[in-house]
């Protein structure tokens, strides 16, 4: 404003209250005064921020103490003057930036974009350890590759847990990536908690979960549990609800499933006795069976083809089975030898859990190697009604397991048959069929 004896311009800070007061002669004084008072002398004035004066305080203060302090050791002079902790971009973490300062491209990219790549990348996994490498390698991939979307995507290798591997963390990723939707992983996990923790209730109900997604493979083991009556007793089993979940998993290509419904037919258990229906489908679960050998040989070698392909009599299958257990011989009745399929991660999860020891006291695994899964209580598995040294948990791993092994082993045993029958104990016969492929 203008006054009689010149220009004045005040700057009051409100909480202080603190004017600078600038005479003619350039000389400056700092007085605090009330709110209700006005200047006490007629000086010119020019009111400064008290910020300006509190920042030039401090700088004088680092000032000082920086130059007290200059002799000191590194380590008072952290304890002194904390400083916070800087944040490493991505090139610093990976080793690029070095001393050059680099840009760093990465933490430029959008979130939407790098999901969707983790996504492709999950999808496209073949171990675990693709996944869990990109985890460990910065904070923003970590949050971002645990995202819900990346993980509904992850693909049945990248949950192929070994069982030698299983912890604590393996348990919680298997879970976040079935709460995520993942069906793949409802199912793994669904199937270890059931057999391998005995939490039966959680593990049926992510099998479930799985199957009303129309995943194949927890139909068909659904329909096992119903079978056996397995977490049960065996008034518990409903077979009528075994051959349905059977049906629906044959209906979407399992072959498995097929050829134990084949067999239910057959042998009318749990459905109305129909053998040429039940026949049917045992013929048309081989031809899947060859149909997908030959598409997964696709990028393999003429002669490899040549050889799955090959003709022979079944006198000479029957008494040269493949060894080593390369082929699969359920097809040698009709003159071919496939690989034998590949076993789910699940079972293999299974099979490893109780390769070191027994499942419990009196409980037995399932005699084909591809399978793994364990009795839950006793006299639960059906067993060889010839030698009973080997029991199967349905007839589809007991018809793979007669052509690929037990047709060359089983012997009759008198003395098991009559000690079962003084024994009153529960024996699960199977009429012995070459052309099925039951013992």
């Amino acid at each position: 404003m203008r006054t009689r004896r010149g220009f004045c311009y005040p700057k009051v800070n409100a909480s202080a209250m603190e004017i600078c007061f600038e005479n003619n002669n350039g000389k400056r004084s700092i007085k605090k005064m009330k709110k209700s008072r006005a200047p006490v002398n007629g000086d010119e004035i020019s009111i400064s921020c008290v910020k300006d004066e509190r920042e030039r305080e401090l700088s004088s203060r680092n000032s000082s103490f920086s130059s007290n302090f200059g002799g000191c050791s590194d380590e008072y002079k952290d304890q002194a003057m904390p400083r916070r902790k800087r944040a490493r971009t991505s090139l610093e973490v990976a080793g690029i930036a070095g001393g050059g300062g680099g840009r760093d491209f990465f933490d430029a990219l959008p979130d939407d974009l790098v999901v969707c790549i983790l996504s492709r990348l999950s999808s496209s996994a073949s171990c675990p350890a693709d996944v869990i490498n990109v985890l460990i390698t910065c904070k923003r991939l970590n949050g971002l590759g645990l995202n819900s979307m990346v993980l509904s995507k992850a693909s049945p290798k990248a949950l192929a847990i070994k069982a030698k591997s299983w912890s604590e963390s393996a348990h919680k990723f298997l879970k976040q990536c079935a709460d995520a939707g993942n069906v793949e992983a409802c199912y793994t996990l669904g199937m270890i908690r059931f057999y391998c923790l005995q939490n039966r209730g959680s593990g049926a109900s992510l099998m479930a979960k799985a199957a009303i997604s129309s995943h194949a493979q927890a139909l068909y083991s659904l329909a096992v549990i119903q079978f056996n009556g397995s977490g049960g007793t065996k008034s518990d089993k409903d077979l009528r609800a075994g051959v349905a979940l059977c049906a629906r998993a044959a209906f979407l290509g399992h072959i498995d499933a097929l050829r134990e419904l084949g067999h239910c037919l057959q042998d009318g258990y749990g459905v109305r006795q129909n053998v040429a229906e039940g026949r049917r489908f045992l013929v048309q679960a081989n031809a899947r069976e060859l149909a997908a050998a030959l598409s997964s040989a696709a990028s393999t070698t003429t002669t490899a083809t040549s050889y799955w392909l090959s003709t022979a009599s079944p006198t000479a299958q029957r008494h040269h089975p493949t060894s080593g257990g390369v082929g699969c011989p359920l097809l040698s009745d009709f003159g071919c030898n496939v690989p034998a399929p590949k076993a789910h991660p699940a079972n293999r999860f299974l099979a490893e859990w109780f390769a070191g020891g027994s499942p419990g006291q009196g409980l037995r695994l399932c005699s084909h190697a591809g399978c793994g899964r364990p009795e839950t209580r006793r006299h639960e598995f059906r067993r060889c009604s010839v030698c009973g040294a080997v029991n199967y948990c349905s007839r589809a791993c007991q018809a793979l397991d007669w052509k690929l092994r037990h047709k060359a082993d089983c012997a009759p045993m008198e003395r098991w048959v009559e000690a079962d029958e003084d024994n009153n104990a529960v024996n699960f016969d199977v009429v012995a069929n070459a052309d099925g492929g039951a013992s």
